[in-house]
């Protein structure tokens, strides 16, 4: 479904009168999120905040005739295998999983419950919908970035960074298989530059560190931080270390460079929360997640931190400054 459909989409069904959406008097429905970040953690905050407000509008009363349980913090396999099997208890109509670990976790648990997913990149190929028009089970939602990203990632840390001559790729392969495609982007501009290129898989913190001392030894050095749950885990790692080597870094969320990251770029998390309400109240309402296509994101976000900019010596270009969504200073 292309972009102006589904902004067509979504305003016809925010223009329906609330009484004739309303639901049965006394019947409530439930729904059962599965969140990447700690519950501590503002940004996860403000992206269920935005989920709530969509529902909202579209009429939902949370605490009336709709009840949300939150299962935060599910990283890594184990802990979201076990806040899956714990939602499935409570019976939801509607599952939403954050993150490609919770999505797996919840596909694993039931082959029935509607899924809506966001923040997964390739759901295709990673085997949770059998196309994006036509998912063809019970998930469907929003996939985050596509693979030719990498690229872009190269370009901009080159345009930032015009010292970089070599360049890591940073991904956990357990936590974040589709990298290996976005990878190989990122190796086709690194080449166009001359930039010397290498993989860096880490399964390990330890191992994070000892990626930025290789690239710390010496002069040139620079930094693509894939997303997926290990590197948004150790977020603060990341950037720490990347600070006391001096690391011109990119990254793929707006929460790294709020943090003390260089740049950003990706789609918005938060808009994608929003928009899934809309996919939850429609599946509610009595619509098949098989009959709803996998939106792609239309809208990347171009985040800066110029005190981080500072740090590293480095100007950032008056034209980048002028075209980023946010300049944090």
């Amino acid at each position: 479904m292309k972009r102006r459909e589904f902004i067509t989409l979504l305003g016809a069904a925010v223009a329906w009168p609330l009484a004739a959406r309303a639901q049965q008097p006394g019947r409530v429905r439930r729904i059962g999120l599965l969140i990447q970040l700690a519950e501590s953690d503002p940004e996860g905050q403000v992206r269920v905040a935005a989920f709530r407000e969509g529902l909202q509008k579209l009429g939902w009363r949370i605490g009336d005739n709709l009840r949300i349980d939150y299962r935060w913090g599910t990283s890594n396999d184990e802990r979201a295998r076990a806040a899956a099997a714990q939602l499935l208890k409570m019976a939801p109509d509607v599952i939403f999983a954050n993150s490609s670990v919770a999505l797996r976790a919840a596909q694993q648990a039931t082959g029935t419950m509607p899924i809506v997913f966001t923040t997964v990149i390739e759901p295709v190929t990673q085997g949770f919908v059998s196309s994006l028009a036509h998912p063809g089970g019970n998930i469907t939602g929003f996939s985050y970035l596509e693979l030719s990203v990498g690229g872009k990632w190269l370009d901009l840390l080159k345009e930032i960074a015009p010292r970089v001559a070599r360049v890591a790729f940073m991904f956990n392969p357990q936590r974040g298989p589709y990298s290996v495609g976005v990878s190989r982007f990122a190796e086709e501009a690194a080449n166009k530059f001359a930039v010397k290129y290498v993989e860096a898989p880490v399964y390990e913190p330890s191992e994070i560190e000892t990626v930025m001392t290789m690239l710390a030894r010496e002069p040139g050095g620079g930094l693509i931080v894939s997303p997926d749950a290990f590197t948004v885990t150790h977020s603060k790692l990341i950037i720490d270390l990347a600070a006391r080597s001096s690391l011109p870094a990119i990254y793929a969320e707006r929460n790294f460079v709020a943090e003390g990251g260089l740049v950003s770029y990706g789609a918005n998390y938060v808009d994608h929360f929003r928009q899934a309400a809309i996919y939850v109240d429609r599946i509610l309402r009595g619509e098949k997640p098989a009959d709803l296509p996998v939106q792609q994101p239309s809208k990347f976000d171009l985040v800066v931190n110029l005190k981080t900019a500072k740090a590293l010596g480095l100007d950032v270009p008056l034209h980048l400054q002028q075209l980023a969504d946010e300049v944090i200073e």
